[in-house]
């Protein structure tokens, strides 16, 4: 059922964004490509900071490349950030740069926390000294709290922690964000507002990450082989890449208003109860709809530890920026498959991302 919200209250303001200035970070990775080409889109002016992209193909170069102003460039340099923000006089920041999965944090630790950790520092100092910023959203993730492996959602009042290095140094930066906006943002310091976005497990067309569940399956799904699951009883919050974009955007509009000091805190934006699924529930049901004879099988481990059990109350969210989930996970993932089904018949991946987001933005939520 679709609720009253008619969908253009539910997206982002075209007014709000068209020409205005902005700095995304990370902007050649999965979420960062979506989130840019949806801010052309919207008619802003966009400028990315980020490491070249770390796969062949990758979406960046499919799709966005041309289409902002790039700077490749290290968040853990804080003089190149610091002379981008004074060059483009950004006004509102988006950071998404990131070590963004749990595994390689095992492998290569410091390099984790100095690119989540210290590349939030340095980018929350670099904002300090540049006066044409009025918000910032720093984007972690669902596992920056304290797993206690409970049956029920995490809010956002609850205790930050994370038990391998990825998610604790995802509840670093959060530690790292709210101790910058108490101490040098604000009434008695720099006017730019600070929040932070927590999402869950994204899905999408053009993710072709290593390790990561979506296009482990669609690497073997397409060369007609099982795939190897690590922890299929693991439940995560699975919601399309669209889904927490949305949430940044209208944070970054609410953080930007009038009364933007109230919204000044973090956000959750989570998928609801029903689609907290199980891994083997997400391979199961993308198997069936990519069709083929797709497959998957037991990896015989031992694997590092993981938690069981993710989810994120975004009562919040929905209650104060009016935003909500518009896709299914049977959608979600149908969107996925379609993505990269076309995409592999020839299609232009700039039009399919584009697509969705328009069809996206024809949604309204469901209830």
């Amino acid at each position: 059922m679709v609720s009253a919200a008619a969908p253009g209250a539910l997206n982002p303001d075209p007014a709000f964004w068209a020409g205005r200035r902005v700095l995304v970070t990370g902007h050649t990775g999965f979420k960062g490509a979506w989130l840019t080409l949806w801010l052309a889109r919207l008619g802003a002016t966009v400028t990315g900071f980020s490491l070249a992209p770390d796969t062949r193909p990758n979406l960046f170069d499919l799709a966005v490349s041309g289409r902002a102003d790039t700077r490749i460039a290290d968040v853990r340099d804080l003089d190149a950030l610091k002379g981008c923000i004074a060059e483009t006089r950004p006004e509102i920041v988006l950071h998404l740069a990131a070590q963004a999965l749990v595994r390689p944090s095992y492998v290569d630790p410091v390099s984790t926390y100095a690119t989540n950790v210290m590349g939030t520092v340095n980018l929350l100092e670099a904002v300090r000294g540049a006066p044409s910023v009025q918000a910032v959203v720093i984007v972690t993730s669902d596992k920056a709290y304290e797993n206690r492996e409970w049956p029920w959602a995490y809010r956002e009042s609850e205790a930050m922690g994370g038990h391998d290095p990825y998610s604790n140094s995802k509840g670093c930066a959060e530690l790292v964000t709210s101790a910058y906006r108490a101490s040098f943002f604000g009434p008695r310091g720099h006017p730019a507002r600070i929040g932070s976005g927590r999402a869950g497990n994204v899905v999408g067309g053009g993710d072709w990450s290593l390790d990561r569940l979506i296009p482990d399956l669609v690497r073997a799904f397409g060369e007609n082989r099982s795939v190897e699951i690590r922890a299929p009883h693991a439940t995560r919050p699975w919601q399309h890449v669209l889904e927490p974009l949305s949430g940044y955007l209208r944070l970054a509009e609410s953080l930007a208003g009038h009364d933007g000091a109230g919204f000044a805190e973090g956000w959750n934006f989570g998928p609801a109860d029903e689609d907290c699924q199980p891994v083997a529930r997400v391979v199961e049901r993308l198997a069936a709809t990519w069709g083929g004879g797709a497959a998957w099988h037991l990896s015989a481990g031992p694997h590092p530890h993981e938690a069981t059990f993710l989810k994120v109350d975004a009562s919040k969210a929905r209650a104060r920026l009016s935003w909500d989930r518009r896709l299914r996970l049977d959608e979600a993932l149908a969107w996925t498959a379609e993505w990269y089904r076309a995409q592999g018949e020839g299609g232009a991946a700039a039009d399919l991302t584009l697509d969705q987001i328009a069809r996206y933005e024809a949604r309204g939520t469901i209830s």
